[in-house]
């Protein structure tokens, strides 16, 4: 699928999905820890992209730390503005984002790339390299399992990665590695694909 096909997928269920998961309280608690921890542990402004209504947004937005967020769709750019007034967030697509190079100290892609047919993903993470300033990070959550395989996901078409297949195309877009998980998902999440996610820092 295209950014115009995905966008508009996720703009026809955008109120089911901000009901089922638009709010941090909805949120499993070791991805709020893990997130937290990467936030503290960054410097600059970040950027959630793929921020869907905006809730990891507010989350990244602190007394100290300045975030915004973008996103393909429409519908959840208008959520996030009416939900978190007085943070910025724009409609936009990852292939070409409208932010100057080392713009910001840290991008969390949160389940956004999971629709990034897999050929595509060396263009993203270039793309997120070009507006991460060196030394910068990114954490990137995904669904884990049998890397650059297809599944049904309920929105669009998706792939499974794991952390070690994501080495390489991080590492040639300029990133190492710092860190990775992956565990099962608890009883009563959203999702019952096992999580991933993997840190890296932009050389």
């Amino acid at each position: 699928m295209t950014d115009t096909q995905i966008a508009a997928a996720y703009d026809a269920r955008a109120a089911e999905y901000i009901a089922l998961i638009g709010d941090l309280d909805q949120m499993e608690a070791p991805d709020i820890a893990l997130i937290g921890r990467w936030r503290d542990a960054t410097t600059g402004p970040l950027l959630d992209a793929g921020c869907g209504p905006g809730l990891w947004t507010a989350f990244l937005h602190d007394r100290v730390r300045v975030a915004q967020g973008i996103d393909l769709s429409v519908e959840f750019i208008a959520a996030a503005r009416e939900r978190h007034p007085g943070l910025e967030f724009q409609a936009g697509s990852f292939r070409e984002l409208p932010f100057a190079d080392a713009s910001f100290g840290g991008i969390l892609a949160w389940y956004s790339l999971i629709h990034t047919p897999p050929e595509d993903l060396p263009e993203i993470l270039a793309e997120f390299a070009r507006v991460l300033a060196p030394g910068g990070s990114i954490l990137i959550g995904f669904f884990d399992g049998e890397p650059r395989e297809p599944f049904a996901h309920a929105v669009a078409p998706a792939w499974f990665w794991s952390a070690e297949a994501l080495a390489g195309p991080l590492a040639d877009a300029g990133f190492s590695v710092t860190a990775s998980e992956r565990r099962d998902r608890l009883p009563g999440a959203a999702s019952v694909r096992a999580h991933g996610a993997i840190t890296a820092v932009r050389r």
